[in-house]
């Protein structure tokens, strides 16, 4: 196994693609011409097409996915975190009028005492557009929850 292939995984992009699917699962009720590989021009002064990994123009929604883990030592995947920033930045470009949702793997750590979710809202409210809605996908217990985070109380909330 290649040495940052996920375990008990076919490739990382397969893992990648399965995650998109149930995103696509989960959405697709509310948001019949839910498409992947969705494109839309974003931009500050120019724009340019980018791709978001599943869209709709009529019902104005773009979702990204991400189904990072801990690292295997349990810490941060730093790295894959700046994947995470950057979809905000996408976010932060993308007409305002779109809803935005970024799905992600539920991942636990006992470490931390959160989820990669919780973390990444505790510690990056900086970049995160107040406009993003994060799901997050319990695949174990085949959950899927809204998670945001109340700065103030410093408490997480679930619905």
């Amino acid at each position: 196994m290649p040495r940052h292939q996920r375990r008990n995984a076919e490739s990382n992009a397969q893992v990648g693609k399965d995650f998109e699917d149930l995103a696509y699962e989960h959405f697709r009720n509310d948001i019949p011409d839910l498409t992947p590989n969705f494109e839309i021009p974003i931009g500050i002064y120019a724009q340019k097409p980018h791709r978001f990994d599943l869209g709709s123009h009529a019902h104005k929604t773009l979702i990204e996915c991400k189904s990072h883990t801990w690292t295997a030592g349990g810490n941060v995947p730093s790295a894959k975190l700046t994947g995470w920033d950057q979809a905000m930045l996408y976010f932060y470009l993308a007409p305002r009028s779109y809803r935005k949702i970024m799905f992600v793997k539920y991942v636990w750590s006992e470490k931390k005492q959160e989820s990669l979710c919780e973390y990444y809202l505790r510690t990056h409210p900086h970049v995160i557009p107040d406009e993003v809605e994060f799901w997050e996908a319990n695949e174990g217990e085949d959950t899927i929850s809204r998670v945001s985070f109340d700065l103030t109380a410093k408490k997480y909330k679930t619905e």
